[in-house]
């Protein structure tokens, strides 16, 4: 029975980017050469439309292309994360239920949230993912993440976990988020299926000691973060820190300097896709940050700016 101890999914799901035109359009052609570059990288999963992938930035219809497009050029080779977060719990479940039936192996749900003070009670909260979890037949990731603005207690998480079917797996990427993992594996027990890192890998390894099982990261260079987790798994954890302390450089980059931008300024430069643009109004990357980014990358040449040649 899948559980803590035997979860469905584990290992490195990193955030696919959304690649566009210089004129902000879909470049769909582009987006399959991405996906078919980050499975090659070493990956154990994928996900979609996440923050990292300008969700935000994309319209529903856009998103069914992209989900539709991808799921089936990747047709099965390895499963597929699917974020669906509206504020709304209808639109939420829709757009679940369209990533269901396309595929998807889970959805990524942040909490329902809007702008900058719009926010609900812990009893709203479990019922969003409850009505939520009634609706699909696939596991919920609840990603607890600074964007929501929401706090979500580790005892609040146990409990959804716990009592609502589908929610199973938690993506978090709050402040203190080793000591979060922690008490949520504590409290939950084996319903906490998967207790994840996120945020990049920035607290990757303090994550992995903690208990973690899986880690959604940026999606430039997973054959540079996939060794740390192995090497930890196998309780090499002195290969694990070499490991970690040799690409926190660049992790360290994507997370404080470059953020979603420097998956596709890599794959810009490795020749993967055609723009790395990101969609108006959102700013293009600074020069600097965009030579910096790629002068550690070129220290540990990634499969990233190897894999076109």
């Amino acid at each position: 029975m899948a559980g803590l101890s035997s979860p469905r999914y584990s290992g490195i799901f990193p955030v696919v980017p959304t690649t566009f035109t210089a004129d902000g359009a879909l470049d769909l052609v582009s987006q399959k050469r991405c996906v078919d570059f980050m499975m090659d990288s070493g990956v154990d999963g994928l996900c979609l439309l996440a923050n990292f992938s300008e969700q935000f930035l994309l319209s529903d219809t856009e998103r069914d292309i992209l989900t539709r497009s991808v799921l089936e050029h990747i047709a099965g080779r390895v499963p597929v994360i699917v974020t669906t977060t509206h504020t709304s719990t209808a639109i939420c479940i829709e757009r679940s239920r369209r990533a269901q039936a396309l595929g998807a192996a889970m959805v990524m749900v942040m909490p329902p949230y809007h702008g900058a003070t719009f926010r609900f009670s812990e009893s709203a909260i479990y019922q969003f993912y409850a009505a939520l979890s009634d609706a699909l037949q696939i596991p919920i990731m609840i990603q607890d993440a600074p964007a929501a603005g929401t706090p979500l207690s580790a005892a609040l998480l146990a409990r959804m976990a716990q009592q609502i079917e589908q929610v199973s797996y938690f993506k978090i990427e709050t402040a203190g988020a080793a000591n979060k993992l922690r008490e949520l594996i504590a409290l939950g027990g084996e319903a906490i299926e998967g207790p994840w890192d996120g945020e990049e890998a920035i607290t990757l390894l303090a994550d992995l000691q903690a208990g973690a099982t899986g880690a959604m990261t940026g999606g430039g260079f997973a054959d540079g973060i996939r060794p740390i987790i192995t090497a930890f798994r196998s309780g090499d954890h002195a290969e694990a820190f070499a490991r970690y302390q040799r690409w926190l450089p660049l992790i360290n980059h994507e997370n404080r300097q470059a953020g979603f931008l420097a998956a596709k300024a890599l794959m810009k430069e490795g020749g993967i896709i055609a723009c790395d643009a990101p969609r108006a109004p959102w700013p293009e990357l600074a020069p600097h940050t965009r030579q910096e980014l790629l002068a550690i990358a070129r220290s540990l040449d990634p499969l990233v700016l190897r894999w076109a040649a």
